[in-house]
């Protein structure tokens, strides 16, 4: 008989935005017009639990009563009904079955529940077995995810073999080459013969002995591409070039390269022409010459680091601040979920293992038509569509979860991105300098691993993306693919944010290529490694698979032995393991131990020749003068071709992608990615400021990006060196000073072969990011290389981008949207010579004059132009306002819509005109600036006799991409005429203090109680924040009586928002619903509202746990019933991150007291689950008792169920509710997401002043 308990767990009808969702993409992207209806049922199979536990989850952690329909067992479903399941693949981390594990032991500590979970697809209607075929392979991807029975088993726990001992590879040594050919073949490896050979001559000369499989496994994983650029590293031995009218400029730039290489490497004879010493020569060549004082030096290479002199509050201190960006193209294109969420992870793991905070990522992809039918599949690939996706819910899922603001999403639409996808992230990162040390190993060291489990997931991860890639590849691969946990992630930045821990580490790195052999590996010349000592998933690992597996969310970091227990205590308190795994040791080896037994035993040096020395020739292609990019073309009919442009996929919005990454948290985004009062000018710049717990400060960092795969696929060379004029082009436009300038490069191209010709494309593009580096004088301080981008006979473009980061002040930022009618459009030109490059001197002279009329907002708004021209970019200036735009017709029609970039476009005041006249004037640069508009009050695009509606153009911009990334899910766009409830009497405290002690509570997922913190400390009140430990039944225990006494000792307890483990198992904030309902926890929250007059607010995550605790509607934690109100998906079932506009509907509650009646506010919203719903009979009783607190209104103050403004698609439009005397207020917009600078390119009051009136009410 089965140990095992299932349960199916189904959304109600109304709330089951999944299944509806599905059933309309079976409809139109499968074609099947035959199925009657979709059911999405979530499995839980469960073992190991008491009855009285598993009943108690039933309704508070496996479901949630007013929204989900429960069965145990079976379900009830039509005969003729089609049914399948899927389930991750063994070793696939499972979120949901590891948050419902966690939640359950809330319940009870001492258990130790199996749970395994699946998802049920029921399909009705009349469905061939060809069709239910495709169904099922449109919702498993065979990479992570497989069907399984629908019998419950009898057992879920796992017996795992017993690994075998590592084989030693008897023979090899001594092998012949025919027979080390024939095993090589056999391993799957992806080093070369050459270097497999390399490797026998060192068994056999320096070792003499045989090696382990093992040892080559780790030798593979060390020499990657991905983790050692071995073809950046390749030799170049014969460069040719071919004739052409742009062979001068190529071979210009080819000389002063080898020049420059004559005279910095003077006296060396160590240093050979590769890929990696062109892409660094302009830095090193402008270091030598002073241009690079701000880089911190170390030994360390985490990731890019300049030292800013910062002032907080008139002091002025150092502190670093970090970029880097990182590739995931492999590991997306064959599971885009967890590929582009770990391609987040890896980016944010290079500045974080530096100790510095990640506060801000951009996301710059590549894909093929999207919009195409799944019928164009290549064979082997996933469909565009559910690539563009799957990778976009990956990618925000992490950064969402983490709380990471994504500043800046944009996807470039490529054929040849078919080949591989392109998944790039970008993060910035800063700490004090303080810190920071960094130091060198020294023998006795000890080595701590932190964070996160070893397991299958991610095993050879960096060898997989280094292969070749074909049909065949792809079923190897699969396996290699990772898996992100967000929450432990998280767990990692709050603890390293911590200076008295940062201060600890000697030194860090992360799992993020190559596992523990690599991570650990690279520390120290001398390790010895512990491999018993690793913690691991589950059992069954061998040797070779802990030490190469990269599983996600782990650090391996270098402390003092007598730090080690302070460091381990700290640790703890985050609630992270950490084991001592390595001790670092004065012999040159790596040795990695495993079972008693040594597995790896290599020399350093062996390790650092990174394989053997490959080399190649190079033939350089040319462009065609003939098929240049820059040849304008003719136009004949204005009006189609502006709206062809704005309809082009490079051009139209994507702001149903955008939304879906949390662009708020961290209350420090400068931008929002679309501004004006209608959202909808998207930003090129993503702004931040500086992640200052306290104090303040007006610093703010600035990262745009430039690329364009159609310009590069004609020149590589011109294509490197317009990414870097377009990136600093970008920052100008946003009012960053160009001089300040560092840049970072992400190179991606085909897979190199022996052909000459292959290496053509990287190299012209290198040349043309050394010219334009020296010929701004500006360094690109780091970079990423990924050279695989070929499936079977087709290849990526040629890919350099181009990231350009700035410092500056909250003044300088010029914000993109047109601001005023009457204001004049203006253009300023840069020149290109014969060849088509750029004068760098008149650029530079230009960008500075600009940078001064920026500076003295004589420039209002200003974007950057690229390829696409004029007309799409005044287009998105005025749609955010939807203010009009007349075009003179002194513009040729063609030069509306020709290359232009580097061209900036200006709105300047025509009071501020003579002021720019004569600044260009003074510089010389008089002919680089044209007026060719004006911003109007009319809502219409004109060019002579040429109209266009802003709503057409907008319609028509909105049009391409709306049904892969949706903006509405429902047509209704009603007002509603609901009352303002002014008859508030307010709760009166006795129990005043002068500072009220403010609860916040973190568990697994909570990411704003930075942002809460800041904000009651703000207002005037002492903070006091806690992390809920449950790494086991003791710290549950513990944690349960600290936080007991925590809200014994507060006034106000704070729910912050975040994703509560991911929003698992299925529905937002269990772990703070579940643990709240612990019986001394519940008391001493009652005694906190109703012996100490306290106040409880949950914004967001948080407002899901009041209301889910029922402190929220009802003012005391009752828990739920089918019949109370809650809150669920969002409509269009996908996270929304925009501003909302919240009206103020009620004078009751003390959270209000500063706040206006009747007026509205604009905060941030960014939430998966924030649609409130409740039955007419609560709603009536709410509305009738002042409990309706705040409501989503239009431009116009109404209440409106319009998706548009009422972003989740909430019942009567409500945002927040209290409890009945007002005590207890939940909402779910962002309050506490407010400061200086912040969301400049929104409009409206931002501050309600609720962190403030909660002070107040105690005061």
């Amino acid at each position: 008989m089965s140990k095992v308990k299932r349960v199916y767990v189904e959304k109600k009808a109304p709330y089951a935005v999944r299944a509806k969702e599905l059933k309309e993409e079976i409809e139109s992207f499968l074609g099947i017009k035959t199925v009657t209806g979709v059911r999405v049922l979530v499995r839980y199979d469960v073992e190991n639990l008491s009855d009285d536990t598993y009943k108690a989850a039933l309704t508070t952690v496996f479901s949630e009563p007013p929204v989900d329909s429960l069965y145990e067992e079976e379900f009830p479903h039509h005969p003729s009904d089609r049914i399948f399941s899927v389930e991750y693949l063994p070793g696939q981390f499972d979120q949901r079955a590891d948050s419902a594990v966690q939640c359950v032991r809330f319940l009870n500590e001492n258990e130790e529940p199996v749970i395994r979970t699946a998802v049920t697809y029921v399909i009705s209607g009349d469905v061939t077995d060809v069709q239910f075929e495709s169904i099922k392979s449109f919702n498993i991807n065979p990479v992570d995810s497989r069907e399984t029975d629908l019998v419950k088993p009898d057992t879920l726990v796992t017996d795992f073999e017993e690994p075998q001992d590592v084989k030693i590879l008897e023979g090899f040594k001594d092998m012949d080459e025919a027979s080390l050919k024939e095993l090589y073949d056999s391993f799957g490896l992806a080093m070369t013969f050459k270097d497999f050979l390399h490797i026998q001559n060192y068994f056999k000369n320096e070792e003499n002995r045989e090696p382990s499989m093992t040892e080559i496994r780790v030798l593979d994983t060390y020499w990657s591409d991905h983790c050692r650029h071995t073809t950046f590293q390749t030799e170049l031995k014969n460069i040719a070039f071919d004739e052409g009218y742009y062979n001068k400029p190529v071979t210009d730039t080819y000389n002063r390269y080898m020049a420059d290489r004559e005279i910095i490497y003077k006296g060396r004879d160590d240093k050979f022409v590769c890929l990696m010493d062109l892409a660094l020569l302009a830095m090193k060549k402008l270091k030598k010459e002073g241009k690079l004082n701000d880089q911190e030096e170390s030994e360390e290479i985490n990731a890019c680091s300049i030292v800013v002199p910062v002032e907080i509050d008139g002091k002025t201190e150092e502190w670093l601040v970090n970029f880097k960006n990182e590739t995931h193209n492999h590991p997306t294109e064959i599971e885009p979920f967890g590929g582009a969420a770990t391609c987040l992870g890896g980016a944010i793991r290079d500045p974080l293992s530096g100790r510095t905070y990640v506060y801000q990522a951009m996301r710059v992809t590549g894909a093929a038509d999207p919009t195409k039918s799944v019928k164009e599949t290549l064979k082997g690939k996933l469909p565009q569509k559910k690539l563009v996706r799957g990778a976009a819910d990956g990618y925000s899922s992490y950064g969402n979860q983490i709380g990471l603001a994504t500043g800046l999403v944009k996807e470039i639409y490529h054929p040849a991105y078919v080949a591989k996808r392109m998944e790039i992230g970008a993060v910035m990162g800063a700490a004090p300098r303080r810190a920071v040390k960094r130091e060198t190993s020294e023998p006795g060291d000890i080595i701590i691993l932190l964070g996160g489990r070893t397991g299958r997931d991610g095993c050879g991860g960096a060898t997989g993306s280094s292969k070749v890639h074909t049909e065949a590849s792809i079923e190897t691969c699969g396996a290699e693919v990772q898996k992100g946990n967000a929450p432990t992630e998280r767990k990692i930045q709050r603890l390293f944010r911590r200076e008295e821990v940062s201060r600890l580490i000697k030194k860090c790195n992360d799992f993020g290529a190559g596992g523990v052999s690599v991570a650990i590996g690279e520390l120290a010349d001398g390790l010895d490694i512990d491999l018993d000592k690793v913690p691991k998933k589950y059992a069954g690992l061998d040797g070779t698979e802990i030490s190469i597996s990269e599983s996600q969310e782990r650090m391996a970091v270098v402390v003092e032995p007598k730090d080690v227990e302070e460091f381990l205590k700290y640790a703890d308190e985050e609630n992270l393991e950490a084991v001592i795994v390595a001790v670092v040791k004065e012999n040159p080896r790596l040795t990695l131990k495993w079972r008693g037994k040594t597995i790896v035993d290599i020399k350093r040096a062996f390790l650092d020749t990174n394989g053997a020395h490959q080399e190649t020739d190079v033939q350089v292609d040319m462009p065609s003068k003939e098929d240049s990019y820059f040849i304008k073309k003719q136009v004949s009919d204005v009006r189609q071709a502006w709206l062809d442009t704005l309809s082009d996929l490079n051009v139209c919005s994507q702001k149903g992608l955008v939304e879906m990454f949390d662009g708020s948290i961290g209350a420090g985004s400068v931008f929002m990615p679309h501004g004006g009062r209608h959202q909808l000018t998207e930003t090129q710049t993503m702004v931040a400021k500086l992640p200052v717990l306290k104090g303040k400060c007006d610093t703010v960092t600035m990262m745009s990006y430039g690329f364009d795969p159609y310009l590069s696929s004609w020149s590589p060379y011109h294509g490197s060196i317009y990414a870097v004029v377009e990136s600093v082009a970008k920052i100008v436009a946003s009012g960053g000073d160009y001089k300040k300038i560092r840049f970072t490069f992400q190179e991606y191209f085909r897979r190199m072969t022996e052909n000459p010709r292959r290496w053509s494309q990287p190299f012209a593009s290198l040349l043309g990011a050394y010219d334009a580096q020296l010929g701004f004088g500006l360094p690109s301080i780091g970079g990423k290389d990924s050279m695989s981008g070929t499936f079977n006979d087709i290849d990526v473009p040629p890919t350099l981008v181009s990231f350009a980061v700035d410092v500056a002040k909250e003044a300088d930022i010029v914000t993109p949207e047109f601001k005023n009618a009457g204001d004049m459009i203006v253009k300023f030109s840069i020149e290109r010579d014969e060849f088509d490059k750029p004068v760098y001197e008149q650029v530079m002279k230009l960008y500075d004059a600009i940078h001064s009329l920026t500076g003295s907002k004589a420039i209002v708004a200003a974007y950057a132009l690229d390829s696409k021209g004029v007309a799409a970019a005044v287009s998105k200036m005025a749609f955010g306002n939807r203010l009009g735009i007349n075009i003179e017709e002194i513009v040729k029609p063609e030069d509306l819509f020709a290359v232009e970039f580097g061209n900036i476009i200006a709105e300047i005041p025509q009071d501020k005109l003579s002021l720019a006249e004569e600044v260009l004037k003074k510089a010389g640069l008089l002919s680089g600036m044209s007026v060719i508009g004006a911003v109007t009050d009319e809502e219409a695009i004109k060019y002579g006799n040429m109209t266009i509606s802003l709503d057409d153009a907008i319609r028509e911009w909105e049009r391409p991409l709306e049904k892969v990334f949706p903006t509405r899910a429902s047509a209704d766009t009603s007002t509603l005429d609901t009352p303002l409830y002014d008859k508030g009497q307010i709760y009166v405290c006795k129990n005043k203090v002068a500072r009220p002690r403010v609860f916040i509570p973190v568990f697994p997922g909570t990411n704003c109680e930075y942002d809460s913190a800041r904000a009651f400390e703000r207002a005037g009140a002492d903070v006091c924040v806690k992390v809920f430990k449950n790494l086991n039944a003791e710290d549950i225990r513990e944690s349960v009586d600290a936080f007991e006494q925590a809200i014994n000792q507060a006034q106000i307890i704070m729910f912050p928002g975040g994703f509560s483990a991911g929003d698992e198992p299925d529905g937002s904030a269990k772990f703070f619903a579940t643990a709240f309902r612990n019986e001394k926890m519940k008391e001493a929250v009652h005694r906190l509202l109703n012996e100490r007059d306290g106040l409880a607010l949950g914004i967001c995550n948080g407002f899901q746990a009041l209301i889910k605790l029922g402190l929220v509607p009802e003012g005391r934690i009752t828990g739920q019933d089918e019949n109370s109100p809650t809150l669920t998906f969002n409509t269009i079932n996908r996270h929304i991150s925009k501003m909302v506009y919240t009206k103020v509907v009620t004078n009751k509650s003390p959270w209000l007291m500063e706040a206006e009646l009747g007026r509205t506010y604009v905060n941030p919203a960014s939430h998966g689950e924030g649609r409130f719903v409740a039955n007419e009979e609560w709603i009536k009783k709410l509305f009738e008792n002042g409990q309706v607190a705040t409501q989503y209104v239009d431009e116009k103050g109404n209440p409106t169920m319009d998706e548009e403004w009422n972003v989740n698609g909430s019942y009567y439009a409500i945002e927040g509710i209290t409890s009945p005397d007002g005590r207890c207020l939940g909402k779910m917009a962002h309050s506490e997401r407010t400061g200086d600078g912040v969301a400049m390119n929104i409009y409206g009051e931002q501050d309600m002043r609720i962190f403030e009136s909660g002070v107040k009410y105690f005061t």
